[in-house]
């Protein structure tokens, strides 16, 4: 063979990722990070009945795990107080989102988003050959009433929210979405991403029936319960949109022991109490640290905190890029003018500390090449 027989859709993609990971990063400077404050990891772990649970399932790894998730299932479905018909499970939000795009884009569809938001959405929405739309974001916030207007112009048959937003952290009550939803065009489903609510304050979550079928929303193990490496995610949404999943999914994508770990996650309440504490101290010391450098931060219902540099996307950049170089491992948002922000995730006082003593000269250095024009 000398030439692969590609899609023509396939030909037109770029072979790249979302994300550039932190190990890609490690090997390109020859030495670990410091501080992995990047990924919006929950670096304070999971729950030790969560690792316990794991640790006895991987005796049973040679066992592929229930293609039918059915015990997280029923779990979830008791925590949330609705029927497993209401609940998929998948390989966190990027897989279902993966399926879900599969289900509805097809070439030439269109697709609303925010300009900057997250972007494994867009590279599954440009696998599949659809349209994306974007709208600016409105004072750091993704905007509702924005992407239901460009939905209904552009006739789009999905269009993405987060709430609490990523790379903003930002947020809106959950009932101010489901007001604005009103203008959610006929025909067009809300896709709207809650990874982050169990860290958000009470009332973040959208008050909402779960056979609603206008939307469809995204959780995940991967934040606030800390098991982003075992890839647990969950969606919620009306007992006919779930069961299509069935249609496209890896009915074998969950491994026995990231369904054993999530389930026992889902069981310790006290562990994830435990959990937002520390987020909550950690956000509070991120802002502290950029007050003392005379740094804004924006107020945060995540696991991390958005800070504004103060000046431009290059400028921005080169805050990060010194403090890479001095082992720390933070990322920044994609689009202005939110590139103006860098972004470190919530972690330990170890690691919080490397960021109070790293950051004065990351700036002077950043200031330094905007005097000289580097």
């Amino acid at each position: 063979m000398t030439q692969f027989r590609f899609t023509p859709l396939a030909q037109s993609l770029p072979a790249t990722v979302p994300f550039v990971g932190p190990e890609t990063q490690e090997r390109q400077r020859g030495a670990p990070f410091d501080a992995r404050l990047g990924a919006n990891e929950n670096v304070f772990g999971p729950s030790p009945r969560a690792i316990e649970a794991m640790q006895k399932a991987d005796a049973d790894i040679w066992m592929y795990g229930d293609p039918e998730n059915h015990d997280l299932r029923h779990a979830l479905a008791a925590h949330h107080g609705i029927s497993h018909e209401n609940i998929v499970v998948g390989e966190g939000i990027d897989g279902l989102l993966g399926y879900l795009v599969r289900l509805f884009v097809g070439p030439g569809d269109a697709v609303v988003t925010s300009e900057g938001a997250y972007p494994t959405f867009n590279y599954h929405v440009a696998g599949f050959g659809g349209v994306l739309h974007k709208v600016p974001y409105v004072d750091d916030h993704e905007d509702p009433a924005s992407l239901f207007a460009k939905a209904a112009e552009v006739d789009a048959k999905l269009v993405y929210l987060a709430n609490p937003d990523n790379p903003m952290g930002t947020w809106h009550a959950g009932a101010d979405i489901v007001a604005a939803m009103e203008a959610l065009p006929r025909g067009c489903l809300l896709v709207l991403d809650e990874a982050y609510v169990e860290c958000a304050p009470e009332g973040t979550a959208a008050p909402v029936a779960v056979d609603d079928p206008r939307l469809i929303r995204m959780r995940t193990f991967s934040k606030a319960y800390g098991m982003a490496g075992a890839r647990v995610g969950y969606a919620l949404g009306a007992s006919e949109l779930i069961s299509a999943f069935n249609k496209v999914r890896n009915h074998f994508g969950m491994n026995r022991a990231a369904q054993a770990g999530a389930l026992a996650a889902l069981r310790d309440r006290n562990w994830l109490t435990h959990v937002q504490s520390e987020i909550s101290t950690a956000r509070g010391r991120i802002a502290q640290i950029a007050g003392e450098n005379g740094l804004c931060s924006l107020a945060s219902a995540t696991n991390f905190v958005a800070i504004d540099c103060g000046q431009d996307g290059v400028f921005a950049k080169a805050v990060l890029d010194a403090l890479i170089a001095k082992g720390l491992f933070v990322r920044m948002p994609f689009a202005a003018p939110q590139n103006r922000c860098i972004r470190i995730s919530c972690g330990p006082t170890r690691d919080l500390d490397a960021f109070a003593a790293a950051l004065p000269g990351a700036l002077e250095v950043a200031r330094g090449r905007a005097d000289t024009g580097a």
